[in-house]
């Protein structure tokens, strides 16, 4: 029997509506296609209770959470005493998402700004990897991150990266990883691609944003954490790897960057 190189879904949005009684099914393909662990962000505190029942049902499922930049506005501001307190728990792995969006809600830009720097100092104070959504903020971004890392490291991977080369360069001279979405699967997306091949291939995560950004051939579907094997694959191509060695690559990143994750157990 040919063996399936295993990868891992570094961010997924398992509680959204789009995947509701489905999850087992859900879950199950993406063992077969070899996805054998997925982190499920939660975008909205409120909502961090029901993500948290998902990893705890799921073996595979681990969640991190934090308030997006698109929803700083409406929410409530994420306290860094919130944050530490959930991320005691064994399957919380990550703070994010958060960042800065500029594209949808600018107005909300100081808030959003805030906010960020509560996520880096509470990923500085847990040790835990910060979870970035950046768009049409590079230079912000850049400034933000360098500032808050230099008051106190932590690690960090730039989600769905899709960002200019200067963001990408920026991120990785702190150390951060980039992950590659489906957006860096699309055919137009050559420059992208090239991004990604400059940097080194320690740094590189693969991912879904699932429901949204399906890659080839599914592109315009709904998006699942089985499909990471697409984009995959497409990785490899761009290293110039047997997709079973970009495969082993990516785990061996993804255990360094999300070591809790990599050193859970389930309890017998």
């Amino acid at each position: 029997m040919t063996h399936t190189p295993q990868i891992t879904d570094s961010h997924c949005h398992l509680d959204f509506p789009d995947f509701a009684g489905e999850l087992d099914q859900v879950i199950a393909r993406a063992a077969e296609a070899g996805v054998t662990r997925m982190v499920s962000i939660c975008t909205k505190l409120k909502n961090e209770p029901a993500v948290r029942a998902i990893a705890e049902a799921h073996a595979p499922v681990f969640y991190a959470a934090a308030t997006h930049p698109m929803s700083v506005a409406e929410e409530p501001m994420a306290t860094f005493d919130q944050l530490v307190e959930m991320s005691r728990h064994p399957k919380f792995v990550a703070i994010g998402e958060t960042g800065l969006d500029y594209h949808y809600t600018a107005e909300s830009a100081a808030a959003q700004q805030d906010s960020l720097r509560i996520h880096c100092a509470a990923a500085h104070a847990t040790g835990l990897p910060l979870v970035i959504h950046a768009r049409d903020a590079d230079d912000d971004m850049a400034r933000i991150l360098a500032e808050e890392h230099a008051n106190g490291a932590f690690g960090c991977v730039m989600h769905c990266f899709s960002s200019t080369a200067a963001l990408a360069e920026a991120a990785l001279n702190l150390g951060f990883y980039l992950s590659m979405s489906g957006i860096s699967a699309f055919p137009r997306s050559k420059d992208l691609r090239e991004i990604f091949a400059a940097a080194p291939i320690e740094r590189i995560l693969v991912e879904t944003d699932s429901p949204y950004l399906a890659p080839p051939p599914h592109r315009g579907k709904r998006n699942e954490p089985a499909f990471t094997a697409h984009t995959a694959r497409v990785g490899a191509e761009v290293f110039g790897l047997d997709y079973a060695d970009f495969a082993a690559q990516t785990q061996a990143n993804f255990d360094r960057l999300f070591a809790k994750a990599a050193n859970w157990q389930e309890a017998a």
